[in-house]
């Protein structure tokens, strides 16, 4: 059941849900229950904002600066190195998650900060499928590239990290 893009045939839907369930519950703690949002009363509002405001500009220039390469009618074929992808292998997931990062700091909402780790484990699952259809395709090409480019973290490439 492969994507003939590449891409994880459930991951559009996955993220979908990763985002209406962190959504909802964000906005249930943040706004109604207040369950996990005590600490919030202990980092200035200006703060929280400014936060948020720092992930949601990584997010932007994240996914503008790759997002034409994923939704491009004609697909490279070719292994893309440049722009964010120099730095990180998914560059639009990791902006996504930045935008999870700073919805949860702006409240301060613990149990928001909680989901994102179920959240990124989903993002890892589909990158790492994705990751091998690209193995696959491109073969000792994709290898090298991740051998010197982080999966989330720049400078973190697979054999870094493996400690090789």
């Amino acid at each position: 059941m492969e994507d003939r893009k590449g891409e994880h045939p459930l991951g559009d839907l996955g993220q979908l849900v990763c985002a209406a369930v962190f959504i909802t519950v964000w906005a249930a703690d943040t706004f109604f229950f207040h369950w996990s949002t005590f600490l919030k009363s202990s980092v200035p509002n200006s703060v929280r904002m400014m936060l948020l405001g720092m992930c949601l500009l990584l997010t932007f220039i994240l996914v503008w600066t790759s997002h034409h390469v994923v939704t491009g009618q004609q697909r490279p074929e070719h292994v893309i190195d440049t722009g964010p992808f120099h730095y990180v292998r998914h560059p639009v997931y990791l902006g996504a998650l930045f935008a999870y990062l700073g919805t949860a700091l702006s409240s301060l909402s613990l149990i928001s900060l909680a989901l994102i780790v179920p959240v990124f484990l989903f993002y890892d699952y589909i990158a790492s499928y994705e990751e091998r259809v690209m193995e696959a395709k491109f073969g000792d090409a994709y290898r090298d590239y991740e051998t010197r480019t982080g999966k989330w973290i720049p400078g973190v490439g697979r054999m870094a990290a493996a400690g090789a």
